[in-house]
């Protein structure tokens, strides 16, 4: 199809002017075209018509990547991705027409002459996570994720784009069924995908560690491979460490980067939440060997590597959303005033049976206080005393949950509003089930006043458990000694 010019009208869209000429598609800024008497229909935002190249040097999978865009696009919902408006068919005149964001992708930080800051890099690797933990609930996964294929609005969130090698779980896969080879761009495909494997979200975490390693060095982690050879040896080889080219990077932020990066998806991030949740807490992010190093693996663990990944058999993806659950970040609200020894042992063992469902689970550790609580310490006391004597206080409380295989965080909020403040930290770091206590002081209030753990379980956007008190004085001998 030939490109279009300024004032085209397709299907009641009038072109405006194209604003991406790619090798895939053209994409044009479109709107309601004026009907006889000369008035447009008004529209609720901005609108981009996307057409794909069909002339006779364009290879198949520019038509079955947009049937695979018009079949996805239509179904994603909510702040990250774009909001769809109209298709038009093959047979006639193939269009997708969606909302126009406003923005700058990834690219944009990308060319900047000076390197970032360890802040600003996790920051926007954590709203990319964020957004593509959206896609995997509705069991979307992306496998595009690059620079160009992520914008980031004014507000700081993500919003990902370009669906036409995305993957959703309860639709025929048409680009393994038309094409059955190693689909995605060279640079961010992860190794699963190397060999054919589609449908595993951890491979869009995969690429979002390639992104973060090119915004915290400049280097490309894989360099750019021509051949399926160059492909598969991300099968068993490391990245050189990002703090090689950049030896005064964190060692927090080496870790997460290469954490990504592991050759199998099993060592990686369980969840795009998990690595989102490491990129907005660095301070808890555990440092291994990983962050540490300089050199990198050794010639005979890329062999080991490799012998193992010429006799892999990949095992088809679960669905993207049972993945999630089966590895939630769980919460749990320890309070710090009028708390009875039954309700911190009554929530250590409702912790504990819910870890140890979810291997993998990870556990955040909440208290919150409030600015009156520092205000009315002495002048030797200062906020962060303060704050440290909680965490020190939350730590212990936690330490006979011990459950191998389970990462634990601890994390003091301040604010006057208790419940505004667990519901906050909860959407924010994409819990999927909060621990509390079944009642706080005021007990006998509740049926006049709702209590914090009523409030919580009414607006949470994920499951609550409300514990009630329980101590085993059963267990206890009262003839023993005391």
């Amino acid at each position: 199809m030939k490109r279009l010019t300024a004032g085209s009208v397709i299907d009641g869209f009038e072109v405006l002017e194209c604003v991406h000429a790619g090798g895939m598609a053209h994409i044009y800024r479109v709107a309601h075209a004026a009907n006889a008497e000369g008035t447009r229909r008004d529209s609720a935002f901005d609108m981009v018509m996307k057409i794909p190249r069909m002339t006779a040097g364009d290879g198949a999978e520019n038509i079955v990547s947009f049937e695979v865009e018009l079949q996805i696009l239509p179904s994603l919902e909510g702040h990250h991705v774009p909001r769809f408006v109209a298709a038009g068919d093959l047979a006639r005149t193939p269009y997708l027409v969606m909302e126009y964001l406003q923005g700058h992708t990834l690219e944009h930080w990308l060319d900047r002459p000076t390197a970032l800051e360890p802040s600003e890099i996790a920051r926007l690797g954590a709203a990319v996570a964020t957004a593509a933990h959206s896609l995997h609930r509705q069991n979307v996964c992306h496998l595009d994720l690059k620079p160009a294929n992520v914008l980031i609005r004014p507000d700081g969130s993500a919003v990902l784009i370009d669906f036409g090698l995305s993957c959703h779980a309860h639709y025929p896969d048409l680009l393994a069924e038309e094409l059955r080879q190693a689909v995605g761009s060279p640079i961010w495909i992860s190794p699963e995908q190397v060999v054919g494997v589609r449908g595993d979200p951890r491979s869009d975490v995969f690429a979002i560690g390639v992104m973060l390693y090119q915004l915290a060095t400049g280097e490309l982690p894989f360099g750019e491979p021509t051949t399926q050879g160059g492909l598969r040896q991300r099968l068993w080889m490391d990245p050189a460490p990002p703090r090689r080219h950049r030896p005064h990077l964190p060692e927090w932020l080496q870790e997460i980067i290469l954490t990504c990066l592991a050759p199998v998806a099993a060592q990686r991030y369980p969840s795009a939440a998990h690595l989102a949740f490491d990129l907005s807490h660095p301070d808890s992010v555990r440092i291994t060997e990983r962050g540490r190093q300089q050199q990198g693996a050794g010639f005979w663990v890329h062999f080991k590597r490799w012998v193992r990944a010429a006799g892999l058999q990949y095992e088809p993806s679960p669905l993207p959303s049972q993945q999630i659950q089966e590895v939630p970040i769980v919460m749990v609200a320890v309070p710090h005033q009028d708390v009875r020894d039954e309700t911190l042992h009554a929530l250590r063992e409702a912790v504990k049976r819910s870890l140890g469902l979810r291997p993998g689970a990870r556990l955040a550790c909440v208290t919150v206080i409030s600015g009156s609580e520092i205000s009315s310490t002495d002048a030797d006391n200062s906020e962060t005393s303060v704050h440290r004597w909680h965490l020190t206080r939350l730590q212990q409380w936690a330490k006979p949950i011990d459950i191998p295989g389970h990462q634990s965080s601890f994390h003091v909020l301040e604010s006057g509003d208790v419940a505004g403040a667990l519901l906050a930290y909860a959407r924010g770091n994409h819990v999927s089930m909060v621990i509390m206590g079944a009642a706080t002081h005021g007990l006998q209030m509740q049926r006049f006043v709702a209590t914090v753990p009523i409030k919580v379980a009414m607006d949470a956007p994920c499951t609550v458990v409300l514990v009630k008190p329980s101590l085993p004085f059963a267990l206890l001998d009262d003839t023993g000694p005391h």
